[in-house]
């Protein structure tokens, strides 16, 4: 009895293009975003999809919708699966804050096991332990069948290295996620494997 489960981040939104840090703040996908998704979602056209989940952010929410197309799964959103809480870089360019603070910008992305936030940020060891439960919930509920979870870049990267049995220390090896970049965990008899990570294969130019 197989269970997949395909993971995705949202398609790009206008954030990402002006280079601003969102976390638990929010901006519209762009029409690339849209773009991205609706080809994801014809890629994923044929797989009957017993289950849907997404972060409770807007633009995953947006991104859920339309992979879905037509079908009539509910779309189940959760809080634990939103992005990393940023804190005081929220709406921030990256730009002032690789300038403000230099240090903590690059742990972020290169050495997650060393990253505080600052302000009312989450570090890496809290987002997995909000995360990890409700993944671990999804498997057990929908095993046997597939689903479709729809969350954010270092939401979705913590969840792979969980999967793909990483450390925190190497988090920051992993390669980077592009929006609607596909991953897929398949679970047989207790056993996981990952198909797929940060798969654009059906981006067109």
């Amino acid at each position: 009895m197989e269970t997949t489960l395909y993971l995705t981040r949202h398609g790009q939104t206008e954030w990402n293009l002006l280079k601003k840090m969102q976390g638990h703040k929010d901006s519209p996908l762009t029409p690339s975003g849209v773009q991205q998704a609706e080809w994801l979602g014809e890629r994923l056209s044929t797989i009957p999809f017993d289950a849907i989940y997404c972060s409770s952010s807007p633009r995953a929410i947006t991104t859920a919708g339309i992979i879905s197309g037509h079908r009539t799964t509910e779309i189940v959103k959760l809080d634990s699966l939103r992005e990393i809480n940023m804190g005081l870089w929220e709406g921030q360019h990256i730009e002032q804050i690789t300038q403000d603070f230099p240090t903590q910008f690059s742990q972020f992305f290169n050495e997650p096991h060393l990253y505080q936030p600052t302000g009312q940020g989450e570090s890496y060891s809290q987002l997995l332990e909000r995360t990890l439960p409700s993944i671990q919930d999804i498997l057990m509920k929908h095993r046997g069948q597939q689903v479709l979870i729809v969350t954010h870049r270092i939401t979705l990267k913590a969840v792979m290295s969980y999967f793909m049995k990483k450390q925190l220390n190497e988090i920051g090896t992993m390669p980077d996620l592009h929006p609607t970049a596909l991953c897929k965990v398949t679970m047989n008899h207790d056993v996981l494997n990952v198909d797929l990570y940060g798969d654009t294969s059906h981006y067109r130019d």
